[in-house]
This record gives structure tokens, sequence and C-alpha cells, in this order.
């Protein structure tokens, strides 16, 4: 009987171990199944608060942790859905989202515009233009005394003509940028040549005056032929100046020799028509700058000079072309 007893007491034993074994199971599978979410909820404050919940429903969520919303909040997702994967709630004022989807509309439509300008195409073209440089003004004194003077212009400025190449950069039909790459002269500009002369007296006629005792450049020079005229007073004329050398092309010969039979010498010999004799001085102060200072000796002739016309002897063919023709004020200081 005892035996019996014990045998029904341990019975119960197992079966009330076994139960509980069964039951602590079944809780251990059942929360194996139930899965726990971090769930991050952003206030329409802007506080963000972190909570655990078995939960996923939104609305579940916000009653779970005691949140209620205002008549002007909105919870996206909204209270009927379901947590979205990012595992965030968050409350928002739609008076608030009405102004900021306004604003982001408006910054929206500016940036695309100005995206549209800031991209367009550049276009890069290659320009040549021609640019005029200005002619110079050069004044030159050859006055003598202390007559009046006065200014008289024997040469005539021309501008110059200069290609500059430029590196251009188009936006929108504007240009935005301009470099110089290279330029180039294509006519150098000539001078103007302005004469600051002594007013001369006239005498006898337009064309040939008598200059002053005061106005005479033999009086202040101190080359050998002024010297050689010192107190002589001389004539003023306005002669058609040219210049020659002693090529056959000039003088039909081509030794050098003068009609007064001496060699020709460049800034001495000169050839006038025959009513000036040979052996008269005439001083011309467009060459006082020159080694003979402006004093030359009528040494030669020619079949093309008179008595309106002079002719400069220079040593080269070129250079006589270069002096070309020149309407010059001389004076003449016959013996």
């Amino acid at each position: 009987m005892r035996n019996y007893d014990k045998a029904s007491i341990s019975l119960k034993k197992i079966v009330c171990i076994s139960v509980i074994l069964i039951f602590i199971l079944g809780i251990g599978v059942m929360a194996g199944n139930v899965k726990v979410n971090s769930v991050k909820i952003v206030l329409s404050s802007g506080y963000e608060m972190n909570v655990l919940t078995t939960k996923t429903s939104v609305k579940e969520i916000l009653e779970e942790n005691h949140i209620i919303l205002l008549d002007d909040e909105k919870a996206t997702p909204s209270t009927n859905e379901e947590i979205s994967d990012n595992k965030t709630i968050i409350i928002s004022n739609e008076a608030e989202i009405v102004s900021t989807l306004a604003e982001e509309e408006k910054s929206s439509d500016v940036t695309a515009q100005d995206v549209l300008q800031n991209y367009s195409k550049i276009v890069e073209k290659i320009v040549t233009e021609q640019v005029k440089i200005p002619y110079q003004t050069v004044k030159k004194d050859v006055s003598t005394g202390s007559g009046t003077k006065q200014d008289r212009v024997v040469q005539n400025g021309v501008d110059g003509i200069k290609e500059i190449t430029y590196k251009v950069k188009y936006q929108n039909g504007n240009e935005i940028e301009k470099k110089e790459i290279s330029s180039r002269v294509i006519k150098k500009p000539v001078d103007k040549i302005v004469e600051v002369r002594t007013k001369q007296v006239t005498s006898r006629s337009a064309d040939i005056r008598t200059a002053s005792k005061t106005n005479n450049p033999a009086e202040t020079a101190s080359t050998a032929l002024a010297k050689k005229v010192k107190g002589i007073t001389p004539k003023v004329k306005t002669f058609n100046t040219s210049a020659y050398c002693s090529c056959i092309s000039c003088c039909g010969k081509s030794n050098g020799i003068t009609s007064s039979g001496t060699k020709a010498s460049e800034w001495y010999t000169l050839a006038a028509g025959k009513s000036y004799p040979i052996g008269t001085v005439i001083y011309i102060p467009y060459f006082k700058d020159k080694p003979n200072g402006g004093w030359f000796v009528v040494q030669d002739r020619g079949g093309a000079i008179s008595s309106n016309k002079i002719d400069i002897y220079m040593n080269t063919h070129s250079k006589a072309l270069q002096f070309g023709r020149h309407s010059l004020t001389c004076y003449v200081y016959e013996f």
C-alpha cells in the first residue's frame, strides 16, 4: 500500500513538471513570434523620441505612447496606415506644410529658370577687328630772329590701321568675355609736321621778299657758308624743292660732275635756275637739323630747273625718291 501511494505521488509530480515545461515552452514560442520594433516619433515642436513597440499600426503606436493629434496636426504615415520601412512617424502642423509646399514650389520654379540660364550653351568665336592708329602731330621750330612766329603745315597727318584678333565668348547672344590674342599693324600712321616759322616781311612781291636785319639767319648761324654771307641781306622765296643724285636717270650721266666743274657733295650741292649764279648761297630752314645746318651752294643746273625750282643733291637715288617734293621757304644770298 505504501509503495502504491509513493508511485502515485511521483506520477503527479511528473505530470505537474511536464505541464509547467509545456507552458514555458509555449510562452517562449509566442515570444519568438512577436517582433519588437524601434520607432522614432518626431513631434510638431521638433522634439524626437525613440520607443520600443510590438505594434505596427501608427494609430496604436501613438495611443500606446499617449500621443494625441491636435486638430491642425497630421501624422506621416497617416493614422490608418502601418509604419513604413524607415520606422519613423512625423507629426507636423498642416498650415506649416502648406506654407512649405508653396515655398518649395516657388523655389523650384526660380531654380529651374536660373539653372536654365546658367547652363546655356557658351559659344566661342575668333573675331578680327581693324582699329585706327591716330597720327601724331610733330612741331618743328625753324624760326630765326625775334620776328612774329607763324605755324605752317608741311606734311599732313594720316591715321594708321591696326588689326586685332580677339577670342570672344557669347552666352544667350550676349558677349561675356573678350580676350586679345594677337595684333599687327597694317598701315603705319604718318606724322603731321608743323613748322614754326618767322613771319617774313614782304618788300617786293608775294613771291620774293627781303629779310629784315633782325631776321637774317646768317647773323646767328656759325657754319662756314653762313659766315661767308654775313652782312648780306637775303631774299626770301618759296621754291618747289625736289632731290636728285648722280645717276643716269637723274642727270643723264653718272660721274657726279656739276655744271661748276666740281664734284657734287651731299648736304652742300644744290641745282638752281640760271637766274641764280653759280656760287649763290641758299639757306633752307627745313634742313636746319642736317649736317650742313641747312646751308647750300648753287653748283649745278638742270634741264627741268626753272627760277621757281631747286634740286637738292643726295648720294643715292633711293634717298632722292624718298624725299619727294616740297614747297620750302629759302633765304637766297647773292654776291
